[in-house]
């Protein structure tokens, strides 16, 4: 397996800009920097047919939504639709550094795309962020005939630390007695383990845009304690049973620090009678998939990524 040259320049302009770590950076700081280096990397936005900023009730206040519509759908038709979660290890990110990406799977699946701002470390740590994503997903549901959405076909998805909570959320989604009937779970580079570093952070700790310094910097700052790490919530692999979850797609890359742990984490569904799709992209990096500018990777993975939903929810 070699890495991708495409990936290889992506990462020589990163080390010729000079563009510090994450870890080196405060919170505001490290924010700021990725809103900012964010566009150059992201591919034109696809024509979509509306966007709209909504607010969901959430335990700590008001959870800012962006709801996404295709093109060339009639305004009150009721469609499938995708809750997603930024990345970002919990500490980053927000509606705008992940806009393009739902505009992609919107376009390309015909689906509306809830995304959720859910609130972030360390100003708010666990379980905030699982908090305000289980209520943003329950809040869809029952609010499905106003957003147009069919509340019978919903997933939810995310990237890295969004990853996570998409999996929580569809855990949490099983067990409730009220719980919403999750249709498919999309897990790209999931972070599911953090009680533990797998021998991919080891391979991959430096070098590779995502470190093992800055993984710890985000799980630091969003667990309270180390104990945190060993609830499932912070750990979806921690969870007693996996049997009964929705399908899954799970995306990982091969010079990724978080590569074996999604890889086991599917591993664990496909033990527990769930079906999963699992694909490695052999060459890529952690974060690829939203860089379809530079890496055409990237847009394939949105193409697979809005595939799995089309056939799942269409």
């Amino acid at each position: 397996m070699a890495l991708d040259p495409q990936v290889q320049e992506v990462i020589n302009l990163v080390i010729k800009s000079g563009r510090p770590a994450y870890h080196t950076l405060s919170p505001k700081d490290a924010r700021q920097l990725f809103r900012e280096t964010r566009p150059a990397s992201t591919p034109t936005p696809p024509e979509i047919g509306a966007v709209k900023n909504l607010t969901a009730d959430g335990p700590g206040g008001p959870i800012p939504l962006r709801v996404y519509r295709p093109a060339g759908v009639a305004s009150g038709a009721s469609l499938p639709a995708l809750v997603y979660f930024h990345g970002g290890g919990w500490v980053i990110g927000d509606l705008d550094t992940h806009d393009v990406q739902c505009r992609q799977v919107t376009a390309e699946a015909g689906i509306t795309v809830v995304a959720v701002d859910y609130r972030l470390a360390p100003e708010h740590k666990f379980p905030a962020a699982v908090d305000d994503a289980w209520a943003a997903t329950r809040w869809v549901v029952s609010h499905a005939s106003e957003l147009g959405v069919d509340g019978r076909r919903i997933a939810v998805a995310g990237d890295s630390a969004g990853g996570n909570l998409a999996a929580v959320v569809a855990l949490l989604a099983r067990d409730a007695a009220d719980g919403p009937a999750i249709a498919l779970q999309v897990l790209v580079y999931p972070v599911t383990d953090l009680s533990s570093e797998s021998k991919s952070y080891n391979d991959f700790a430096e070098g590779y845009m995502l470190t093992r310094d800055s993984m710890r910097w985000f799980k630091n700052h969003y667990l309270k304690s180390a104990g945190d790490a060993e609830d499932w919530r912070a750990s979806p692999i921690r969870a007693k049973s996996l049997a009964g979850l929705p399908p899954a797609l799970v995306v990982t890359a091969g010079f990724d620090p978080l590569r074996d742990e999604g890889a086991a984490y599917a591993a664990r569904l496909t033990e527990a009678g769930v079906r999963v799709d699992y694909v490695c992209y052999g060459g890529m990096i952690h974060g690829f998939v939203p860089m379809g500018r530079l890496i055409d990777t990237g847009n394939r993975a949105i193409s697979h990524v809005a595939a799995s939903l089309r056939q799942v929810l269409r």
